[in-house]
């Protein structure tokens, strides 16, 4: 259910900005399944070796790591385009934002249905 939110949110949010683009709804899947797949396993790395600056920035440059991750799925899934760092930027933020919502919503409604 999570992929399918983050799919949603990933749709969602490449229609509301101009600079990035998904082709379709396939597209939407395969980048949901490759943004989850490299922050489960690059983004980690990624925190570690970059600590020092993190706490130096005092978290901010977290951001950073998330726009370069999305710009590494825009070059490792055809059909999903970013036009460059801001965009990926801004798109990480907002893709986190809807897919909280979204997250928020289907859990308000399974917990409703479930009493």
């Amino acid at each position: 259910m999570n992929w399918l939110i983050y799919t949603l949110a990933i749709t969602i949010t490449a229609y509301l900005l101009p600079g990035v683009t998904v082709a379709g709804l396939g597209v939407a899947l395969i980048t949901a399944l490759v943004l989850g797949l490299v922050n489960a396993f690059l983004r980690p790395i990624f925190v570690f070796f970059t600590l020092p600056l993190t706490i130096v920035s005092l978290g901010l440059f977290v951001f950073v790591i998330n726009a370069l991750l999305v710009l590494l799925a825009g070059y490792l899934v055809s059909g999903f385009m970013v036009a460059g760092f801001w965009w990926a930027l801004l798109f990480s933020l907002i893709v986190s934002v809807i897919n909280g919502i979204l997250g928020k919503l289907v859990k308000n409604n399974t917990s409703r249905s479930t009493n």
